[in-house]
């Protein structure tokens, strides 16, 4: 049975519904593929609204979990998306999650924010789950420009930097949108206003996203953010940004009424309840779904020295098991991992040998053991430093979920300059 979805009903794509209808954004994207030179993603307090920042990193089941509890706060809600921290197409966990949500909540929209560097290859599957809006940034048409903007661009394992990241993000960008176009989709584009750098080379963005059948134009104004290359760029005036979206106006729609929402917006765009909502996330962020933790009472760690976790979940031939006890915490013993000649169901073994675990705390994982491990109810966490220290984030005395915030760039400390540039979405 088709469910008919009402596509009016997203407030950032139509400002007539941004007052009844609200979004939720569900962190499940913590990697990027680009780097940006406005972006800073490692500070993040509750008082703060843009891109690129969240309190908490969610998996894809938690991600549901978090969905369902969201709307019994918020039943206006009629649009799910994903918008980082990093970018949804370099994350795996991002389609996921638009599956689950796909059998959970059918009436639901589902959109997503990109940079638009993997987007050719996943535009079509997009179209195909149902993600009926998505956002391109794109902040030039000129390579030359972009070179500037864009400090490197990662295809895969390659690196591009200078001109052929930002002409090889063009292309990928122009392509991406052509597909969804094709399939469909309704695209709004992000274009973020640079003094000196793109301000002079936006209404050629407008153009040609006007000529790929772009729906709409988010013209934005560049927020400088500490310990970026564009620190010291002046914001651009609120007189540059109405005569640009004036002459951007008549050639395509344009887009005037946004709030720049962090990775783990939550509410009506008017009244935003992500800080309110934050401890909830947070609760989320450390909940097995489907599993009684009072039966996991111990944590694996994959570490070489004992005191450090510093090792891919590929590569650990034993792990470490943990327990709390009293205010810290006891070493209870090694268990040995199945062969790696077992092939795919070695994961399925390793969910056998740490059934009683809770976590299993590593370096980095891959798709496929992360999914058989969810599914038994252990939890994979990237994390580095401290073996010490992720115990007590893992029992719940902080956010496990940032350790691997951390490891990408995106830690906690607290230091909010106040907004900054489009994320990468």
């Amino acid at each position: 049975m088709t469910t008919t979805k009402d596509l009016s009903k997203h407030p950032c794509f139509n400002r007539e519904s941004a007052g009844s209808c609200g979004r939720v954004h569900l962190p499940v994207a913590p990697k990027c593929n680009i780097m940006c030179n406005f972006c800073n993603r490692k500070y993040d307090c509750v008082s703060e609204s843009r891109p690129g920042v969240t309190s908490a990193v969610l998996t894809p089941e938690q991600a549901v979990l978090y969905m369902e509890k969201v709307l019994e706060k918020e039943p206006r809600i009629t649009v799910a998306g994903i918008a980082g921290p990093g970018d949804p197409m370099a994350n795996p966990e991002a389609i996921e999650t638009i599956r689950l949500l796909k059998e959970k909540f059918p009436q639901m929209l589902f959109c997503l924010s990109t940079n638009g560097l993997a987007l050719p290859a996943r535009a079509a599957e997009l179209a195909e789950l149902g993600v009926s809006h998505v956002t391109v940034t794109v902040n030039a048409v000129d390579p030359k420009i972009g070179a500037r903007i864009y400090a490197w661009a990662r295809d895969g394992k390659v690196i591009h930097r200078g001109e052929n990241a930002a002409r090889l993000l063009l292309e990928r960008q122009m392509e991406g949108i052509k597909i969804l176009k094709q399939k469909g989709v309704i695209v709004k584009s992000n274009t973020i206003v640079i003094p000196g750098v793109n301000d002079r080379n936006v209404l050629e963005v407008s153009k040609k996203l006007s000529e790929l059948g772009v729906d709409i134009q988010n013209i934005m104004p560049l927020f400088p953010v500490a310990e970026t290359p564009f620190a010291e760029v002046p914001a651009p005036t609120a007189e540059m940004i109405k005569d640009l979206r004036a002459s951007a106006g008549e050639m395509l729609p344009q887009m005037s009424h946004c709030k720049r929402c962090r990775a783990d917006a939550v509410g009506l765009l008017c009244n935003d309840r992500s800080g309110e909502l934050a401890p909830l996330l947070s609760e989320c962020s450390h909940t097995v779904p489907g599993a009684d933790l009072s039966t996991r009472p111990y944590v694996a760690v994959a570490t070489r020295e004992g005191m450090l976790v510093n090792m891919h979940l590929g590569e650990a031939h034993r792990f470490q098991i943990w327990k709390q006890e009293g205010i810290g915490f006891s070493y209870v013993e090694d268990r040995y991992a199945p062969d790696p000649g077992a092939g795919p169901k070695r994961w399925e073994e390793l969910a056998k040998v740490l059934s009683d675990c809770r976590a299993v705390l590593v370096a980095a994982y891959g798709e496929t053991p992360r999914k058989v491990l969810t599914a038994a109810g252990v939890l994979p966490y990237e994390c580095s430093g401290f073996l010490e220290t992720a115990l007590t984030e893992v029992y719940g005395a902080g956010d496990l979920s940032l350790l691997k915030s951390r490891r990408k760039g995106l830690g906690k400390a607290c230091g909010c300059s106040g907004g900054s540039g489009e994320g990468c979405g």
